[in-house]
């Protein structure tokens, strides 16, 4: 029998805290890897110089400790709890709250959270975030803070497709979402795609899709290769960074799928922009 290791939630609400400070000014190095190898690549040269300026932005916000972007987003906490830790000294969810108001009050990070969608009253401390939590093995905690900004959450979509729409219409889907967003999401873009589950599954695995941390090819070659697909037909598309043309429109696509009813095919693309955030810590 695994011994119980007991963690106190002024620990949680401490790392939230931290990690909401982290994730909004230090883009995570896989990304800036991308912005500067396309910021080399780009042949058209105001695609070019705007890619350059995008990483420079990214270079000051790391020197200064300053937000990457002006919209710091509406905060999304992944927990990944182990079943041999004990919370003790509070509720989980009025700790991760408490972690999100800390790190943006002290972060001097934007409150862009309102209280109701229809009455639009300002909670003042960008709370409440969303929170996912899962269980898993072990006795540790995963804590991962995502936040989200709406010029590209706003450009998100969701299909119920039919099963007879098969592949060709997944990519119809994910092509024509991008084309549709244009210039909105503040491209170069990052698209999360949800394939399977149910209707509300399949924007939960496109929203995780953007945090994932592989660098390389998706473990399942079908998968790896309809990532690359996509990620072609959509920079042919030529947006370009910022709307401004060019052959970088996305920096990257990835895929998760999940199992599904036999009379469906839910797609869902969860669209993030050229400062697609996240930060994790392990307690």
């Amino acid at each position: 029998m695994n011994d119980v290791r007991t963690l106190h939630v002024e620990e949680i609400t401490a790392c939230v805290a931290r990690l909401c400070i982290k994730a909004n000014t230090l883009l995570p190095a896989p990304m800036l890897g991308l912005l500067q190898n396309a910021c080399v690549e780009e042949p058209y040269d105001p695609a070019k110089e705007t890619l350059c300026l995008i990483c420079e932005n990214a270079r000051i916000a790391r020197e200064r400790n300053l937000p990457i972007c002006q919209d710091t987003g509406m905060a999304v906490v992944y927990m990944d709890i182990g079943q041999d830790v004990h919370l003790v000294g509070g509720s989980l969810e009025a700790a991760v709250q408490a972690g999100v108001a800390k790190g943006y009050q002290e972060g001097y990070l934007r409150k862009s959270v309102v209280a109701d969608p229809i009455r639009r009253d300002n909670t003042g401390d960008n709370t409440p975030a969303v929170l996912h939590v899962r269980l898993v093995e072990g006795d540790r905690v995963k804590l991962t803070v995502a936040p989200k900004g709406f010029g590209s959450e706003n450009m998100s979509r969701l299909a119920m497709l039919m099963p007879s729409d098969g592949l060709s219409g997944v990519i119809d889907f994910v092509v024509e979402t991008a084309r549709l967003a244009g210039a909105n999401p503040c491209p170069p873009m990052v698209l999360g795609v949800g394939l399977g589950g149910t209707f509300e599954r399949v924007a939960e695995l496109a929203k995780e899709a953007l945090c994932l941390e592989r660098e390389g090819p998706h473990p399942d070659p079908f998968y790896g290769a309809l990532e690359e697909e996509l990620l072609e037909r959509i920079n042919a598309l030529g947006i370009g960074p910022q709307g401004f043309g060019g052959q970088t429109t996305a920096l990257r696509v990835r895929i998760l799928a999940s199992p599904t009813h036999i009379a469906g095919l839910p797609v869902a693309v969860n669209m993030g922009c050229h400062v697609t955030r996240h930060a994790q810590e392990i307690l």
